[in-house]
């Protein structure tokens, strides 16, 4: 017996669990498109009762179902975090979000949401910039003088991310996280992220690391290149040297 769909789902559950909601939308891979097998449902829920944010995944009507329940003020506040970390994913799932219930606020929610999106994340000051550098510096001389391939594989990964992150957010764009990386770079530039992929796909298939390193180089030198002499911190949790 074939499920019922994706909205009827989502129509259902909020009935079911969030039945005096204000606002709830559906967002996710199914309001975008891009629907595959494992997809599941996004439900955004703002509903004034709930004294608490939260998250619950479960699964009902034959989906698997993740719900982002809020208030009408603690959104707010995950909007503000989102901004500050530049991933935003609460704001992202509202601007997407189909509106399944209405009471008088999610145009407005939605809208907000549209324009944070517009605005991007808070700038980077030349600290940040500092930092990243420094951090990227310091993988870049770990993989350079790495004799052990596996742990590599590790050294890449993470020059990976924080490539895309420096990118990103030098040039005022939101950042990603896992399938997300390679999407918002594509926001920011389809010919930037399809070399980046190419250069890291590269590696993979043939550990060859001497093409990861100059890229990097190249895309930190207009920032004044890799950092470590003279470089100094507060500190903290975030700046401790493992």
């Amino acid at each position: 017996m074939m499920k019922i769909s994706a909205r009827q789902a989502a129509i259902k559950f909020v009935e079911s669990y969030f039945p005096n909601c204000e606002v709830a939308y559906l967002a996710g891979s199914v309001v975008r498109g891009e629907e595959t097998e494992s997809s599941d449902l996004d439900i955004i829920i703002i509903d004034s009762s709930v004294g608490e944010s939260y998250r619950q995944s479960l699964t009902e009507f034959d989906w698997p179902i993740e719900v982002f329940v809020h208030n009408m003020f603690t959104y707010k506040n995950f909007f503000k975090e989102n901004i500050d970390r530049a991933r935003p994913s609460l704001p992202q799932m509202c601007a997407e979000g189909i509106i399944l219930r209405d009471t008088g606020h999610a145009s407005r929610i939605k809208n907000e949401a549209l324009q944070l999106l517009k605005a991007g994340p808070t700038p980077w000051r030349s600290i940040e910039i500092e930092r990243a550098r420094y951090h990227l510096t310091d993988l870049l001389n770990d993989l350079e003088g790495s004799t052990n391939g596996i742990e590599d594989l590790f050294v890449v990964s993470k020059l990976a991310d924080l490539t895309h992150e420096f990118v990103l957010r030098v040039n005022g764009h939101w950042i990603g996280e896992g399938k997300w990386i390679i999407r918002a770079l594509k926001e920011y530039n389809e010919d930037f992220a399809a070399r980046f992929a190419e250069v890291f796909d590269l590696y993979y298939s043939s550990r060859e690391k001497v093409g990861v390193i100059h890229f990097v180089d190249e895309i930190i030198a207009p920032y004044g290149g890799r950092l470590f002499e003279g470089y100094s911190s507060s500190h903290s949790p975030e700046s401790a040297v493992e």
